[in-house]
């Protein structure tokens, strides 16, 4: 049986959208997730939420346990995970509060565990295969999704996951424009990396809150900005979510 994995997910846990929300304090043997988990029910379906940054947003990007986070949906049964992430945009035509299906990822993050194993058994050797990190038929839902709802969104685009919680220098924001990202981050690697490694089905949509620093016509990026645009266009992602979880056999 299906059951979703929500991680972002602000406003989900709204009792109008959920039903017979709970709370579940959990372990893992990688420590505690970010929070409890919320299970519950949208649309008649069985789902999972998980903030990613603790529901008060207090865990820094790069203190956010992802091994625990992505042990945890797997422990709770989680077939598939949904994501969604505030992004910076490194491309002129992706606008403020333009959703993107993400695609393609660059990890250009240091300090952070990218795997569950830290030794491997004799002649078991993993390596995850990571060239489509974001699974196909998740990111046909979201797109279907933002078509149905009539939501300005872009159909792919690569997103680079930096360190944090510094914001990137104009030298960097002009580099990973070099490199092919359309959007940066701070928190999809190793989240993605780590849900294909426990082999669950992941899919993230990022919205585009600030043009990084890149753009010299506009001032720098502010977390006061960031959080101004991503309140202002919470119910668009909440929507594109609730309607993915919909078409969900």
């Amino acid at each position: 049986m299906t059951k979703t994995g929500i991680i972002g997910g602000s406003g989900l846990d709204n009792p109008d959208l959920m039903q017979d929300a709970h709370d579940v304090e959990v372990e893992t043997s990688f420590g505690k997730p970010s929070a409890p988990l919320k299970v519950g029910t949208i649309a008649g379906k069985e789902v999972v939420l998980l903030a990613r940054h603790g529901r008060e947003h207090t865990i820094p990007p790069t203190f956010v346990n992802y091994r625990a986070n992505i042990q945890a949906l797997k422990d709770a049964g989680c077939t598939l995970i949904l994501a969604t992430t505030a992004c910076g945009s490194l491309r002129a035509e992706i606008d403020r509060g333009h959703l993107v299906i993400l695609d393609q990822f660059i990890d250009f993050t240091r300090r952070r565990p990218v795997s569950f194993y830290e030794e491997f058994e004799p002649h078991g050797a993993v390596h995850t295969g990571m060239a489509d990190p974001f699974d196909e038929n998740l990111r046909g839902l979201f797109n279907q999704a933002c078509d149905s709802l009539d939501l300005t969104h872009h159909k792919s685009g690569t997103v680079i996951t930096i360190e944090g919680s510094r914001f990137s220098t104009r030298a960097e924001s002009n580099m990973f424009r070099m490199w092919g990202a359309d959007v940066i981050n701070m928190s999809v690697a190793p989240e993605c990396i780590l849900a294909n490694e426990a082999g669950i089905p992941y899919a993230a949509v990022a919205m585009s809150t600030d043009y990084d620093c890149w753009k010299t016509d506009e001032a720098p990026v502010t977390w006061e900005e960031i959080l101004e645009v991503f309140q202002g266009n919470v119910e668009k992602v909440t929507s594109l979510l609730v309607e993915v979880i919909k078409s969900i056999d």
